[in-house]
């Protein structure tokens, strides 16, 4: 692979790329804590027995989101460095 020089918009279009990328993992992350609190504040709470599966769902949902956003992550990352950065 050859080594390009990139001008400053390239520059400037790659670190508004990687912001993205952090942002996007920082909604995953959010989402993930939203959904483990309230479904383990479902399961804690006696007067909500009957939806009690509900906190149950949400809680094993949650980290299944945070992983999926970690991978993403990750994925775009090495992305990046792979075909932008020399």
């Amino acid at each position: 692979m050859t080594k390009h020089t990139l001008s400053l918009t390239d520059k400037l279009a790659i670190d508004r790329t990687r912001l993205a990328n952090e942002r996007t993992f920082l909604a995953y992350f959010r989402t993930f804590i939203v959904f483990l609190s309230s479904g383990l504040a479902i399961i804690k709470l006696d007067m909500l027995i009957e939806i009690r599966w509900i906190g149950i769902m949400l809680s094993g949902i949650g980290p299944v989101l945070f992983l999926i956003g970690l991978i993403r992550f990750l994925y775009v990352k090495r992305s990046i460095k792979k075909y932008y950065i020399s």
